[in-house]
């Protein structure tokens, strides 16, 4: 199978393109390095089953062009981290949003299977334990920039079961929760990766 991963340099995409690949999958990664690195994709180098591609989610061509050539997408590419969403807000909304538009659209003609990557952030500010996904969703005050990511994904999510409703586009949302592991950096404000290299200085 043809596998396009957006965001396939970062922490968790470089682990799917490598576990892609020992199963015998065709794998091409877009990134634009802006948090991932292409170090991460060491392990792939010189593979014949695996082609990295620098680039953005918010090319639509360039988007276009490797949806078309896929059988399925992992979009997984986002701007991630308390401290870039804090530093940059517009940056993460804008890659957020527009780039999952980017990813759907190129999908539809094709009826391309797309998994997007969401968070856990959009169960906002719930004191109900355990989540559930058809709970309602608090949101905090729009001055609060921490909220702009959650508010992101959430639309996110909407772009991607309407295109499921209207033109049964095959989706499939994951939340993630605090993800952790080797090649996470904690440059963003990634709270372990911190720790550790805190606690081994």
């Amino acid at each position: 199978m043809r596998i396009l991963i957006t965001g396939g340099a970062g922490f968790i995409g470089s682990h799917l393109a490598e576990r892609l690949v020992s199963e015998g999958h065709d794998v091409v990664a877009l990134d634009d390095l802006s948090t991932g690195q292409k170090k991460n994709l060491a392990s792939l180098e010189g593979n014949n089953h695996f082609r990295f591609i620098e680039g953005s989610v918010l090319d639509a061509d360039l988007v276009d062009q490797l949806v078309d050539d896929a059988d399925m997408v992992f979009h997984m590419a986002a701007a991630v981290g308390v401290k870039l969403i804090m530093d940059e807000p517009s940056r993460s909304i804008l890659t957020n949003i527009t780039g999952t538009e980017n990813v759907l659209k190129a999908a539809i003609p094709g009826k391309t299977p797309t998994f997007i990557a969401s968070t856990s952030e959009v169960y906002g500010k719930t004191t109900k334990f355990p989540f559930a996904e058809d709970d309602d969703m608090t949101i905090g005050a729009t001055k609060n920039l921490r909220w702009s990511y959650a508010s992101a994904k959430q639309l996110d999510e909407f772009l991607a079961l309407a295109y499921a409703r209207e033109v049964d586009l095959p989706v499939v949302v994951l939340r993630f929760f605090n993800t952790t592991g080797p090649r996470q950096t904690g440059r963003y404000g990634m709270v372990l990766p911190n720790f550790v290299v805190n606690a081994l200085t």
